[in-house]
């Protein structure tokens, strides 16, 4: 997460048609990935599959468990997470990342609660709440790019200031009661009809297709992976750096901030403390779905079915009655697993080839960014 100066493509600097190899720690170590697929199967797929072994498994243990109104609670449940989790794997595949969205969509829920007190209308409440998300990531994105801080202690920091604000706006208060009009198209009791999809599900779908598609079918998606993959070779090859990690927190703020509102219209109720640990839920997806902590790496299906696998598990979980506190747990190792996984396999494949006295393949070189709308004017 090195910074680099603001203007890049300097005269003088090396080519970027042809960037030179990333040299990364540990470069000849192969990744997971190449691992994963030397067996025959993707990390993202091994996801999907643990996803559907999962379900089949609550499908034969649990009665009532694939019920329409189980399901529809099940997904409902995860959406604000699935929503987040969204921008949050367009910042770690550049290799950023935000702690602090669990706290805007606490601070979100408040500023909605607080407003609707006040005797705003509903109407002019939630653009304000979205315009104070995008503040949040300008915040974030500013301390990150211009002053040069670490994405992780800034939003340590902001995590911190953003539950504050929370609370300053509307103390250990609840409040409810708003308009049945908005509030019932956030609940798991109304679905699109002839599905068990609610609605709050149908617009994350709408948004993984959107999402999708500009990672991995646009030359901003490729540079994503260029800056996460080597920072300043995609500096070199014209980059705006700066401003793509920028636009990346601002989006993640304003998708955090909305998804208060859900959260608020959801429960009927809103409070400081809404969302509380949700952080956690939302990084343990992304990074079970198989996306590199360290940037460059990852599909955005791996981190949809990793949002998939946590909900379905934690419904089971419910279903059988096993406490909240076990369910904190499980997602904990899940994410220690997702993370200390990689490394594990990374280290028997090499050692693997250290006993077959074969050097490894080189890592995956970042996607080539050769769109001339990339560089910068």
């Amino acid at each position: 997460m090195a910074t680099v100066p603001e203007t890049p493509g300097k005269p003088g600097t090396p080519s970027l048609d042809k960037p030179t190899e990333p040299p990364r720690s540990g470069t000849s170590r192969p990744t997971t990935g190449e691992f994963v697929r030397s067996v025959g199967l993707r990390w993202d797929t091994a996801v999907g599959v643990l996803l559907v072994a999962v379900f089949l498994v609550g499908l034969g243990t649990t009665d009532g468990f694939a019920s329409s109104g189980n399901l529809a609670f099940a997904f409902n449940d995860i959406s604000e997470v699935a929503l987040i989790a969204l921008p949050m794997t367009l910042l770690v595949v550049a290799g950023q990342i935000d702690l602090s969205v669990a706290s805007m969509l606490g601070l979100g829920s408040a500023l909605t609660g607080a407003l609707w007190n006040a005797g705003w209308a509903f109407e002019t409440i939630v653009p304000v709440v979205l315009l104070v998300g995008v503040a949040g990531g300008l915040l974030n994105g500013w301390l990150v790019t211009r002053v040069g801080l670490p994405s992780l202690a800034v939003t340590i920091g902001t995590l911190a200031l953003y539950r504050g604000l929370a609370s300053v706006a509307l103390g250990s208060d609840a409040v409810t009661d708003f308009p049945q009009n908005y509030s019932r198209w956030a609940v798991d009791t109304t679905t699109v009809p002839g599905t068990f999809l609610t609605y709050p599900v149908v617009l994350f779908i709408v948004l993984a297709v959107i999402t999708a598609v500009v990672l991995h079918a646009t030359s901003f998606g490729r540079s994503l992976f260029a800056i996460g993959a080597q920072e300043d070779a995609a500096y070199f090859a014209g980059i705006r750096v700066k401003r793509f990690k920028l636009i990346l927190f601002v989006v993640t703020g304003l998708v955090s901030s909305f998804a208060g509102v859900v959260f608020t219209l959801r429960y009927g109720s809103a409070r400081a403390d809404n969302g509380l640990g949700f952080e956690m839920l939302v990084i343990a997806s992304v990074l079970l779905g198989g996306v590199d902590f360290d940037g460059g790496k990852g599909t955005l299906f791996g981190a949809v079915a990793g949002v998939l696998l946590i909900g379905v598990l934690k419904n089971l979980l419910t279903l059988n009655d096993v406490p909240n506190e076990v369910q904190v747990i499980v997602t904990g190792l899940l994410l220690v697993a997702s993370v200390l996984t990689p490394r594990i396999v990374a280290a028997a494949v090499e050692r693997r080839h250290r006993r077959a006295g074969t050097a490894p393949a080189p890592p995956t070189a970042p996607s080539p960014v050769s769109s001339t709308s990339s560089r910068t004017s």
